[in-house]
């Protein structure tokens, strides 16, 4: 396994195959066909033939709107073998949101699927492929002779590798670059802290298109070991998923972990770890886990450092209520004042990520400017570690929501809010709540002296913003609540609410 200084010459699928062609490489639940790290080679160069058909340029940009399913990881090492970018589509975002983040690039490809194709014809006018059959006259499906594969490009760990989209403190959806090299650092840190067995069976069941989710894939076919990819997280199907198919670690946000245990579950005991990310783990679930026997790993983690960045083991998680452990391997963490000073332990203020994990930039330099300092990558997020290194992660400087590991600007909700006729005024909040770990509160100032419609408003929300950023508790308010200055009190709002 690479060192973070090291990297391969070429895509991780070409390594793999050469080293360990007929190990399990990909279990699909869905069709339960189990694919070889050879079979999966020759998925990749399909793939890889037929996108070299459709772009006119080396090292292409490729956007993919699909759900998790074995396709998209073949995709994913195919654009890698051509030296490519590959830009993961939430597809859970409506057309208008979509399309706004497809403007921003220079793209030769859209892969979809069948459930996706119409969408991603609306969204885009550069050539639409199909991972399935086409329902389209003159579509474009994904797929033709291995043998017509180019041979695969040489990497090296400043090449991109992906870009990623991740709501930034205005709403404005940025888009994270990741290279080569914060791919591999971050694989190799991660299988420090968690380890790693030849056996090892890591379920994916997050979707893809989050680094939570294509995580798995990538740090499997590393390690040559087995991906296990269920399309769809289910709390009643995903533990028959563990036992079915001796499952080892499974990456989880809390509220699937949640469900789990609600419905009973109890961990097999061939799982080494559940990784839980995506949003902070509360006490009381890592409570239930110490009491239910789940080896929980919470974890501090965001796009940006291409997922982990800090990871409690299960013993620290149980004993120091509220930590997500040291840095990884590698990862430098920097608790700073607001002038950037660092500050000492115990003390609160905002990390700063630095080390080889960590994105070189955003698609927008001057975002890049703003976002890096003389300690590295300012996160936002504030926290204080303890003497041993310890992280503990409080909250966000700039009040994102995070909703069932989605995460939520209240600026975007807000101004959607108000571009209703019906309202004048809209504060937007992140509340508690016990399966979501937070959901969207909204507090709405009627344009009018008429009553408002609320159903009405939150309606009017669903034709434009995904599902997850929609209110789900709304109030109506004369005016705002306000602080002396003269700044919406965000406090005041959540007690109206509450």
């Amino acid at each position: 396994m690479p060192t973070p200084g090291e990297w391969p010459t070429q895509d991780l699928v070409s390594h793999r195959v050469a080293a360990t062609p007929d190990r399990t490489a990909v279990v699909d639940v869905d069709s339960g066909e189990c694919l070889t790290y050879r079979a999966l080679d020759t998925a990749v160069a399909e793939r890889t033939a037929a996108l070299d058909r459709l772009c006119d340029r080396g090292g292409p940009t490729v956007a993919v709107l699909l759900d998790t399913r074995v396709a998209f990881a073949e995709v994913v090492f195919a654009v890698q073998r051509l030296g490519g970018r590959l830009v993961p589509l939430n597809a859970r975002l409506t057309p208008d949101e979509l399309a706004a983040q497809v403007d921003r690039l220079d793209l030769d490809v859209l892969v979809c699927g069948s459930d996706t194709e119409a969408t991603a014809v609306e969204v885009t006018d550069a050539p639409v492929a199909t991972v399935d059959e086409s329902e389209r006259e003159a579509g474009l499906e994904l797929r033709a002779p291995a043998d017509a594969a180019p041979d695969p490009v040489s990497l090296d760990r400043e090449s991109d590798a992906l870009v990623m989209f991740t709501s930034g403190t205005t709403g404005q959806p940025k888009g994270v670059r990741l290279t080569i090299g914060n791919l591999l650092a971050s694989a190799t840190a991660s299988a420090f802290r968690l380890g790693v067995d030849p056996t090892d069976r890591w379920l994916c069941c997050l979707p893809m298109y989050h680094m939570g989710g294509l995580a798995p894939v990538i740090r499997s076919v590393l390690y040559g070991t087995t991906v296990v990819v269920q399309s769809d997280f289910d709390a009643a199907r995903t533990p028959r998923v563990v036992d079915e198919y001796t499952v080892t670690g499974v990456s989880l946000v809390p509220t699937m972990l949640q469900r789990l245990l609600d419905a009973g579950w109890t961990a097999p005991d061939q799982l080494r770890f559940v990784l839980l990310g995506g949003a902070p783990a509360s006490a009381e679930l890592v409570d239930r886990c110490a009491i239910a026997g789940v080896p929980v790993y919470p974890t501090y983690g965001m796009t940006e450092t291409a997922s982990q960045i800090a990871t409690a083991t299960p013993e620290q998680a149980f004993s120091h209520e509220g930590t997500v452990g040291q840095p990884l391997l590698g990862t430098d963490v920097t608790v700073v004042d607001e002038a950037g000073s660092p500050l000492p332990t115990g003390e609160r203020g905002e990390l700063v990520v630095d080390g080889p994990t960590v994105t070189p930039g955003y698609l927008d330099s001057t975002t890049t400017d703003d976002a890096f300092g003389e300690f590295g990558l300012h996160t936002g997020d504030v926290g204080y570690r303890d003497d041993d290194g310890r992280l503990w992660v409080l909250n966000r400087v700039d009040d994102r929501i995070i909703s069932g590991g989605e995460n939520v600007d209240p600026g975007e909700v807000a101004d959607t809010l108000t571009s209703h006729p019906d309202v004048a005024a809209a504060a937007v909040v992140g509340l508690d709540d016990p399966e979501w770990g937070e959901r969207v509160g909204a507090l709405v100032v009627p344009a009018a002296d008429e009553s408002l419609d609320v159903d009405a408003v939150v309606a009017y929300c669903r034709g434009r913003l995904a599902g997850f950023k929609c209110p789900r508790t709304t109030a109506v308010a004369e005016e705002l609540p306000r602080t002396a200055s003269g700044t919406v009190d965000r406090e005041a709002v959540r007690d109206r609410l509450r």
